[in-house]
């Protein structure tokens, strides 16, 4: 669902955050990563989730925490967990298997998070025009499969 009007999606409501999750080899991606849709997997280093994830040093994990996505195109999608109206770390958003998208427990703000990278489509989040933060996913450098960074 696309915003109407002249109003642009504010996406950059999440106070800045590093982040950093490596998958050093394709077996790692397989395991942790989300190799097709509509899988999912959250990130959040404090609560070492997703259970037996290899975090490291160098690993960091955004503001609230990373929700990792591979789209209607199974290409990865990464977003802060953080709901952008409450913009706390502890109120995070949550994947809603059944419709296919994403809202905040809290506000009750839905999101785009298969298609549309995040948009709002309905709650307060749709009404103030505000996105999930988005983070860029792409091939490591050094070997690593896949890596998520800010």
């Amino acid at each position: 669902m696309a915003l109407s009007g002249c109003k642009k999606l504010d996406d950059n409501r999440i106070p800045p955050a590093p982040v950093y999750i490596a998958f050093p080899t394709e077996d790692m991606w397989r395991l942790y990563g989300v190799p097709a849709t509509p899988t999912f997997k959250y990130f959040i280093k404090g609560k070492q989730e997703p259970s037996g994830f290899p975090y490291t040093a160098l690993t960091e994990t955004g503001y609230g925490g990373v929700l990792l996505v591979a789209d209607v195109h199974n290409q990865p999608c990464a977003f802060d967990l953080s709901c952008p109206v409450e913009a706390r770390r502890d109120v995070r958003i949550v994947v809603d298997t059944e419709k296919s998208d994403a809202y905040c427990p809290v506000c009750h703000s839905r999101y785009s998070i298969y298609t549309n990278g995040g948009t709002p489509t309905s709650g307060p989040a749709l009404e103030d025009s505000y996105g999930l933060e988005r983070y860029y996913v792409a091939p490591g450098r050094t070997g690593e499969y896949m890596v998520v960074t800010s």
